[in-house]
């Protein structure tokens, strides 16, 4: 990419050169020397019926400076955990599996439920969030990458770019955030961050005026990657959403806590392909429908907490402001891949703005229904206050699990 304009308030490491990898490597070994590194892969067991893991741990195989690799393994029986356990027992690194559904595992959560700070529902937050939890128990790192296991395009220069400015001492970064192009196989990709995500926070703006936390994640080329990196310390003060807010929870969370001088975004891969959600346009609570509904909330929830009023005459002005918005996104998107060779559907696009229409509206009355809803998982240092031996219970969980 011939792109090195810094946009936004958060710092842009772009990709400039074709820097050989192994070059970056030698580099990231020197650093783990001194701050450890390793690796989170959440994933269900389904994922290692696919292709795309396969090639991931294929790809792993030869990272020269990972010190641990935590992975959460979710909807797993017992003998699909066994399989679980002989599937990466290929990976020449240190490697522990969180099974998440596991008899040891679920007593642990059943007694921090009776205190009250239990995950509220399954999936990639909840999965996310043990696995941190393992991280602070083990002690053996410093700094993490997380990436999702479903990249059907998946090379170790991608891992290498993503924990590369969180490694480098010099560089004093807590949080590095991935970005792509969504481009795959002549299509353009990324519906929810082009038609959902970027229009819904312009809107916002036109609706209440300049917002710092607007402008803050109006800065990320692509706020919904699951791409991202950060130090140890980082991770006992994060509340992680456990539904589909998770990226924009963690984005707020980071925001929150930490100056901006710390937090950067690297551009970590020229062609990306993961699984593709379905739109469920009938279906509110699957695919596209559900997952822009929870990010809605989820922005809407981290400007309630700034103090912005909403009220259902406020979200009828977001649905309209919203729509021109979109609509507008679709035209200049159709332009965009015309120009570049790429297929586009329009109608689709717009039948795709259309569904989000719905999951706002939605998501605004859900939001003024239920003030009390509180979707965020209890940060880890809020749970060892609770239950000060959970992390030594948790580490010799999983160090049973995995013997």
């Amino acid at each position: 990419m011939g792109d090195f304009h810094q946009d936004g308030i958060i710092t842009t490491l772009h990709n400039l050169t074709s820097r050989p990898l192994e070059e970056l490597e030698r580099e990231l070994a020197e650093f783990s020397e001194q701050n450890p590194l390793g690796l989170v892969l959440p994933c269900l067991y389904s994922e290692l019926q696919g292709p795309a893991l396969n090639h991931i741990v294929e790809e792993l195989t030869r990272v020269p400076y990972l010190k641990e690799i935590v992975i959460g393994l979710d909807r797993a029986d017992e003998s699909q955990f066994q399989h679980a356990k002989r599937y990466f027992a290929r990976l020449p690194q240190r490697h522990r599996i969180l099974w998440n559904d596991g008899p040891r595992a679920q007593k642990l959560y059943g007694a921090l439920h009776r205190e009250g700070i239990a995950p509220k529902q399954q999936g990639k937050g909840c999965n996310v969030w043990n696995c941190f939890g393992y991280v602070l128990a083990s002690g053996r790192v410093r700094a993490v990458a997380l990436h999702d296991c479903d990249i059907l395009t998946y090379d170790r220069s991608l891992l290498a770019r993503l924990i590369y400015p969180v490694a480098r001492p010099s560089f004093s970064y807590w949080f590095c955030k991935g970005y792509y192009a969504r481009t795959a196989n002549g299509k353009l990709h990324g519906r929810v961050g082009r038609l959902l995500v970027t229009p819904l926070i312009r809107s916002l703006k036109r609706v209440f005026g300049p917002v710092p936390y607007l402008d803050y994640l109006d800065s990320f080329r692509y706020p919904l990657a699951g791409e991202f990196s950060l130090h140890v310390e980082v991770l006992g003060d994060l509340r992680i959403p456990s539904d589909w807010g998770l990226e924009i929870g963690v984005l707020s969370e980071v925001q929150r806590n930490y100056s901006l001088r710390r937090l950067c975004q690297v551009d970590i891969a020229d062609v990306y392909d993961h699984k593709h959600q379905s739109l469920s346009a009938d279906d509110p609570g699957g695919g596209l429908s559900k997952m822009s509904n929870d990010i809605a909330k989820a922005i809407f929830r981290k400007l309630a907490t700034q103090g912005h009023v909403f009220s259902a005459g406020t979200f009828r002005t977001i649905k309209a402001t919203y729509y021109r918005y979109a609509l507008d996104m679709v035209e200049a998107y159709h332009k965009d891949a015309l120009m570049n060779g790429l297929e586009l559907d329009r109608h689709g696009e717009e039948a795709t703005v259309e569904v989000f229409v719905q999951s706002i509206v939605r998501a605004g009355e859900q939001f003024l229904a239920n003030p009390m809803e509180t979707p965020f998982i209890p940060s880890w240092h809020r749970v060892i206050s609770a239950v000060p031996n959970v992390l030594q219970e948790l580490h010799d969980i999983v160090e049973a699990d995995n013997a």
